[in-house]
């Protein structure tokens, strides 16, 4: 092992420390979710935003708030529908007719965990103003910009089951988030954990275990994670396979596959992968950390042809094949 990855596994150990009480903290509330906090977790520490989908009452709120609280961060919850306005995200200049001036007062969005709940019910203007500040890392009220704190992180849900009502995201936009999330419902075990848990006289309450500061130091150690040339070149190989699958002994893909992924996808990828190194205590990527977390990165990047949706192919399929045959170094 070359030295500079020595160093850099000695410092991987030293900081991720954190992330195992962090999750342990988290499994005090929440039952069965392991996976997506690990997710989470992956978001926070390569700064990259998340999109949940699942059926409600599955404790998507409950696991981000519980973990907001274990950081120590500030946690917002923005509930979508309709009648939003962007101003309800943002902010607005409120005009006090003592002074005759014109007072900021900021909106949810300046928090570090932000939790959009349902953003398919917002009209498409709400939308942009969430996707801008997400990408921007900034808003503007009035004619100034203010930007939004360092930690800086959006966890949109989307319920898969009730469309009616829903102004869904354009392709365009959810290739912003950089992991798509599908949660199911539990085991019968955990459900009987959730039920013991959550009737008992007092449910378990989350204690502050790390804080944001320690989350942009960890974060500053996985961009140092060591990626090699061939882990490198099986990144570029599975998103070139999207685009292009004939050409990577895909032939069978070709056509199902209407849109591949784009080079965002790639540079998510990449820093996913460094991340989820990171919490399993490495300070280099392999290949089975791309496999682990790729499936919730290209999810929501390839788009499916009226052909394969007529023979009920799903991107996941796809994924699946993908990584199946492109060749692993």
């Amino acid at each position: 092992m070359q030295p500079g990855i020595k160093e850099i596994n000695k410092k991987v150990s030293e900081e991720s420390v954190f992330a195992a009480e962090l999750k342990r903290e988290v499994a005090r509330v929440i039952v069965g979710q392991d996976e997506v906090v690990d997710r989470i977790l992956v978001g926070l520490l390569a700064g990259g935003h998340l999109l949940l989908e699942g059926v409600p009452g599955l404790a998507k709120t409950l696991t981000f708030k519980t973990l907001s609280q274990a950081i120590d961060a500030q946690f917002s919850r923005i509930q979508f529908t309709p009648d939003l306005l962007p101003a309800d995200l943002t902010g607005t200049l409120i005009f006090n007719p003592k002074d005759s001036e014109f007072s900021v007062r900021k909106g949810p969005l300046f928090s570090n965990l932000v939790l959009a709940d349902e953003i398919n019910r917002a009209p498409a203007k709400v939308q942009s103003a969430l996707l801008e500040a997400m990408q921007e890392r900034q808003v503007t009220i009035g004619n100034a910009s203010y930007p939004l704190p360092e930690l800086f992180l959006v966890m949109a849900t989307q319920n898969p089951i009730e469309q009616e009502g829903t102004y869904p995201l354009p392709e365009a936009q959810v290739d912003r988030f950089m992991l798509k999330i599908k949660i199911s419902y539990p085991t019968k075990a955990d459900e009987k954990s959730i039920l013991e848990r959550m009737t008992a006289a007092a449910p378990p309450a989350p204690h502050k275990v790390t804080s944001p500061k320690q989350l942009l130091r960890a974060r500053q150690v996985v961009s140092e994670i060591y990626v090699d040339e061939k882990i490198k070149n099986y990144i570029v190989e599975l998103v070139f396979a999207t685009r292009d699958p004939a050409g990577h002994k895909l032939a069978a893909q070709k056509n199902l596959i209407a849109w591949g992924a784009s080079p965002r996808a790639t540079l998510a990828l990449a820093q996913a992968a460094k991340a989820y190194a990171f919490l399993n205590g490495r300070g280099y990527v392999t290949p089975e950390d791309v496999k682990s977390i790729g499936a919730d990165v290209l999810r929501h990047r390839i788009i499916v042809s009226y052909e394969a949706e007529a023979e009920n192919i799903t991107s996941e399929n796809i994924i699946q094949t993908l990584f199946e045959t492109v060749e692993v170094p």
